[in-house]
């Protein structure tokens, strides 16, 4: 190969003309298969299946008790946090009270709704660890009491079977 006069020699190879390049394909990861899913997964709504009535509820792990769960004033009342009293005074004043307690996580000033803490399993503080079974059913928040009929796929719950028995 002759040089012309003044050029430096080529450091980087001359380019491959295209049809000799390697070709460079991505595929997608692979979806799973949503029949193959054992349990849904409470981040994914995708995985939620069609609540088909409280028979549902008994085979499942409680999975939507790690949900978060929003509370009013009149859901702390029940739940006996707070004295009808307590009622008239202001929200931000019960919820400072609140999260010194560890029972609530926060409180939106805006839309009044606190969110209560959860174990650091991310289960609700009331749900009972062993029995998997709510420690304040009678007295539950109404968030509680109309799931999944409204939540963040209404008409559709994050079933886990329990762990089969030995």
């Amino acid at each position: 190969m002759q040089r012309l006069p003044g050029v430096k020699k080529r450091c980087t190879p001359p380019l491959q003309p295209l049809s000799s390049r390697p070709v460079l394909t991505m595929t997608p990861p692979a979806m799973p298969n949503p029949h193959l899913i054992v349990g849904a997964d409470p981040e994914r709504l995708d995985t939620w299946i069609k609540f088909t009535g409280n028979s549902l509820c008994r085979e499942c792990r409680a999975t939507c008790c790690s949900l978060p769960v929003e509370v009013r004033l009149k859901d702390l009342l029940r739940l006996g946090l707070i004295d009808e009293f307590e009622v008239s005074e202001p929200p931000r004043n019960i919820a400072k009270r609140l999260i010194r307690e560890g029972v609530v996580a926060r409180f939106h000033q805006k839309t009044g709704i606190f969110t209560l803490e959860q174990h650091s399993s991310g289960d609700c503080l009331y749900l009972d660890q062993k029995t998997r079974l709510c420690t304040v059913y009678a007295n539950r928040p109404d968030t509680c009491r109309n799931h999944p009929q409204i939540g963040p796929r209404p008409g559709f719950c994050a079933f886990r079977p329990k762990p089969a028995s030995r």
